[in-house]
């Protein structure tokens, strides 16, 4: 199984990285920016650089979407991992027109409200995890596996 980890540099990075246990035994490629502690934190993986800074940015998604249907028809993967932030939207969405399965992983600092990239990738997400049980109000189709801290 191919898999693309996306997400913006710092926090949601930290976040997908631990999910290692799951990401490490797969081919894979990274999707994030190209900023000192992303190039630190993946030394030696694959890395793709996006645009940014990409909050409310309509620019940003515009170049983030020709990446990402540059990147999903070159790559293939099977599956697309993100915990956020902007630059999974594009991802998301035309990853399903290239047919992978997403996962979306809500951050861990939102107990009861969404975030603006999960409010936008829930409608295409196949599974949408959540860290708090209240966190299932806003996202009824969630499943909440807990804490991966």
């Amino acid at each position: 199984m191919k898999v693309c980890m996306v997400g913006s540099s710092g926090g949601h990075l930290t976040h997908l990285y631990m999910l290692k246990p799951f990401w490490q035994k797969h081919d894979r490629f990274w999707v994030t920016f190209d900023k000192e502690d992303a190039r630190s934190v993946l030394e030696g993986e694959r890395l793709i650089p996006c645009y940014y800074p990409t909050n409310r940015s309509l620019k940003a998604l515009v170049i983030n979407t020709m990446l990402a249907w540059k990147t999903l028809r070159k790559e293939k993967p099977d599956l697309i991992i993100s915990s956020g932030a902007a630059v999974a939207v594009p991802f998301f969405w035309l990853g399903k027109l290239f047919g992978a399965k997403t996962i979306y992983v809500e951050v861990f600092d939102r107990i009861d409200k969404p975030t603006v990239t999960g409010k936008m990738v829930y409608p295409v997400t196949d599974e949408f995890i959540v860290e708090w049980e209240e966190m299932k109000k806003v996202y009824p189709k969630a499943k909440n596996l807990g804490s991966i801290f």
